[in-house]
């Protein structure tokens, strides 16, 4: 089973930008999509971006389109979210997840592989 570890979170102004990291061990990596989602205090997990085996696909959900990129580097088993104009509204507990496929997917059951979250504080 592979084990997914996220990184890169903090506290930053509104306006900010982060960078989140996934690192991926203990199983395999380039063969599967993967994917960042959010949950925020009292509210469930969403969907945040989702990135395909080979990068050349992604998909984002409506509230972080334009301002959020997800990307990865396969030699080095790391999927990364690059966050840009981050508004309170984005502060949450961010977690990583590897899906059980190739393709990049929006939704939670295809994923089987759950990093522990980081949090992201956007002050306003």
């Amino acid at each position: 089973q592979v084990q997914v570890v996220e990184s890169g979170g903090g506290l930053v102004q509104a306006g900010g930008s982060l960078r989140l990291s996934c690192a991926a061990s203990g199983g395999s990596f380039s063969g599967y999509a993967m994917g960042w989602f959010r949950q925020a205090p009292g509210k469930r997990r969403e969907f945040v971006a989702t990135i395909d085996w080979s990068g050349g696909s992604t998909t984002y959900a409506d509230s972080v389109q334009g301002r959020f990129t997800i990307s990865r580097d396969n030699a080095k088993h790391t999927v990364y979210l690059q966050m840009n104009s981050l508004k309170p509204e984005d502060t949450a507990v961010y977690y990583c997840a590897r899906s059980k496929f190739g393709t990049a997917g929006t939704l939670e059951q295809v994923y089987n592989s759950w990093g522990q979250g980081t949090q992201v504080t956007v002050s306003s």
